[in-house]
């Protein structure tokens, strides 16, 4: 579909899942995933609030990754569910604008905070007596603070210069939400310099936050590996393990999206890449991090016990 007059277009089509062969299953299973991810960060985020016993900085930052994991969902799957069901797919510039920053604000977000989780139970694990000093309250808000604001500032310079690209071949694109890597294969102008500028974006936000989970965990595998309690040692080996597993989902996913050339871009491949980071994450986070929990299993009974009729 071309631009006959020239000019560039300011609306777009996504229709990622039309060229899918099973669109409705695809769109069940996101759609289910994203229920249950919506409904497992809610049910973290008010237990996080309500109990006393949570208001410590790991929770601190499990609440930041909830918000962050609902915001990715709910910038992504309303958009989706209301284009497939009505069979309208259209979509203003500014729209994929706004979608382009608010998921990679929020993608970016959860590296970091995945890298300062890491970094917490580092202090907690190896340096316990130092802990109530380098993860009091006031270093988690600059942190956070810190978190939030650098990545809106690197992904609106993304999201103001691809709304400022002239697109003249096509508003077709293939993904069912508007992802950078897919609007800038639309663009009729040279993109060469901004992909560099992306791939500096990449190891600020990608590898650096991957640097510091692994040299954490490290230094937490050595410090588990000298307990004399077996237990102890396998029960910390289970945590960490876990946790490793849901930020290979996340991180690696990112990789294989965020990292590869425009030129190498498959909207197939990233259509899967994209569940890996949007949904598949939010969904297994609070089942990975927190809902395994004793702490947040005690603080969810203690609401059971309030909620419960009185005979």
């Amino acid at each position: 579909m071309e631009n006959a007059n020239g000019t560039s277009w300011t609306e777009f089509l996504l229709v990622g899942l039309v060229h899918l062969k099973t669109p409705t299953l695809f769109f069940a299973v996101v759609l289910s995933m994203a229920f249950i991810a919506l409904l497992g960060n809610s049910l973290l985020l008010f237990l996080i609030l309500i109990d006393s016993t949570l208001h410590t900085p790991m929770y601190f930052f499990l609440s930041q990754l909830s918000i962050m994991d609902m915001g990715e969902i709910l910038t992504v799957v309303p958009k989706m569910s209301a284009s497939f069901l009505t069979q309208r797919y259209a979509i203003s510039l500014s729209g994929c604008a706004a979608q382009i920053f608010f998921t990679l604000t929020m993608g970016s977000s959860e590296s970091f905070v995945l890298a300062v989780m890491s970094y917490d139970r580092y202090v907690a694990i190896c340096r316990p007596l130092q802990y109530p000093v380098l993860m009091r309250r006031t270093i988690c808000i600059i942190m956070t603070v810190g978190i939030w604001s650098s990545s809106s500032l690197i992904m609106l310079v993304i999201a103001v210069y691809v709304q400022s690209l002239p697109y003249c071949e096509s508003n077709m694109i293939d993904h069912f939400f508007c992802e950078f890597p897919a609007l800038l294969k639309l663009s009729c102008t040279d993109t060469s310099a901004f992909e560099k500028v992306i791939y500096f974006d990449n190891v600020v936000v990608i590898f650096l936050p991957i640097l510091v989970i692994l040299s954490s965990y490290i230094a937490i595998l050595v410090q588990v590996l000298s307990m004399r309690s077996v237990e102890g040692r396998h029960k910390a080996l289970g945590t960490c393990l876990s946790h490793l597993f849901a930020v290979s989902i996340f991180l690696g996913a990112a990789i294989l999206t965020y990292t590869v050339p425009v030129s190498s871009y498959s909207s197939q491949r990233s259509m899967i890449n994209s569940v890996f980071i949007t949904v598949v994450p939010p969904m297994l986070n609070p089942f990975i991090y927190s809902l395994r929990n004793r702490d947040v299993i005690a603080a969810l009974k203690k609401v059971f016990i309030k909620c419960r009729p009185q005979k």
